[in-house]
């Protein structure tokens, strides 16, 4: 199965190496040079799993990794330093990262402490049922919808239509094809009834529901969910 990483590292070689075995893996590796490009990719697409270096340019990546868990995102985070010191480990775990090693390292513990971590969290994401985007969290089967870890309550249609361009994601769904599969109406309706229910949406999901970040329009075409 096809896993998101997202590989914060400003050595090139690294980057080449690492990202390359990974994609061997079967993953699919996007990479950073600095820790606020990494930082602004983090929280604009859903990831599996960050391998997130500590001494980058620009931002390092203890502020990355505890700036993004002050927002809410809950992704997996693998630090590298090339510090061995424990009180780098220990800092770095309190900052909420879930794993730490030190350079240089063997291929193989990396891969095995990129698989642990994929692991952990493969119970919920291979099924289907969970999604977690950003701040934002999806479940399914219970049809539950939290927000920074606060429950967000929405209409049984909000809900449908959420769930459906959830499960499309990075695909750009027309208003026409919402009306269809989401409400059931066939022929010609009014598209105001879907830009309506998705202002809506970006009311109760977004940061800023005047630019967001997750339900985007597609002028012309329709409305994408990113990710």
């Amino acid at each position: 199965m096809e896993r998101r990483i997202l590989l914060v590292e400003d050595e090139p070689g690294l980057v080449m190496t690492l990202g390359d075995r990974l994609r061997g893996e079967g993953h699919r590796v996007e990479s950073a040079a600095d820790g606020q490009t990494g930082f602004e990719m983090a929280c604009g697409a859903a990831f599996d799993l960050i391998v997130l270096d500590v001494m980058l340019p620009r931002k390092n990546g203890m502020d990355v990794c505890r700036e993004l868990r002050q927002r809410g995102i809950s992704t997996p985070i693998l630090m590298l330093t090339a510090r061995g010191q424990t009180v780098d480990k220990v800092v770095g775990l309190k900052t909420g990262a879930d794993d730490y090693l030190t350079k240089p390292f063997e291929m193989t513990e990396m891969l095995a402490r990129v698989e642990a971590l994929l692991r952990r969290t493969s119970a919920l994401s291979s099924a289907g049922e969970v999604y977690q985007f950003g701040a934002i969290r999806l479940d399914l089967r219970r049809t539950e919808v939290t927000r920074h870890g606060k429950p967000v309550t929405l209409s049984a249609k909000e809900f449908q239509l959420l769930r459906y361009l959830v499960e499309h994601r990075g695909t750009t769904v027309s208003r026409e094809t919402l009306l269809s599969e989401v409400w059931g109406y066939g022929g010609v309706t009014s598209s105001r009834t879907v830009d309506v229910h998705i202002a809506w949406l970006r009311q109760k999901l977004e940061e800023d529901s005047r630019q967001p970040q997750w339900i985007l329009t597609v002028h012309g075409l329709g409305y994408r969910m990113a990710g």
